[in-house]
């Protein structure tokens, strides 16, 4: 465990990075990623998503860690909305966008930065918005704290932060 945390900060702690993520709703149930070695417990559900690389553009990066990380195709839709996350060391400006699947089989990723040993992908799963609320708050994304119900997530706009 401790080896891979160390990993997490080593390539992302203490600097700026910008995130795209993808809001997947099916069945009355948003599509998650749970986390390893994020947070004070080691445990961080969120949307799926990750960093953009230099001339990626927000929209190929969400379907490129859509697959990466669930092995779904996606076809990427409007801009929601944009957060601000700081758990030090870690600090993302993250774009949220709303994703439809298109194709593939939902299966548990592989996160090309990280060792074998030291996945940070420990799950995918749909939950409603009832089972998210029954997480920790700090096992779960921070969007998920401004909103009651899916609809409401999808009506998020402009920007926040899990510092409010």
């Amino acid at each position: 465990m401790e080896a891979g945390k160390q990993a997490l900060q080593n390539l992302y702690g203490n600097k700026l990075r910008v995130r795209v993520c993808g809001i997947c709703i099916q069945d009355d149930q948003i599509l998650l990623v749970r986390h390893n070695f994020v947070g004070s417990e080691n445990i961080f559900w969120s949307p799926p998503g990750g960093g953009m690389e230099f001339g990626e553009s927000a929209p190929a990066v969400v379907a490129r860690e859509f697959f990466e990380e669930t092995g779904l195709v996606v076809e990427v839709g409007q801009m929601l909305f944009v957060n601000e996350l700081i758990l030090p060391p870690l600090h993302a400006v993250e774009i949220f966008f709303h994703v439809e699947i298109v194709s593939g089989s939902l299966t548990k990723g592989f996160d090309p930065e990280f060792s074998a040993e030291n996945q940070i992908l420990q799950e995918v799963s749909y939950l409603t918005m009832k089972e998210v609320k029954q997480l920790p708050e700090n096992h779960v994304h921070n969007v998920f704290q401004k909103c009651k119900t899916l609809e409401d997530l999808l009506l998020l706009q402009g920007y926040m932060t899990n510092q409010d």
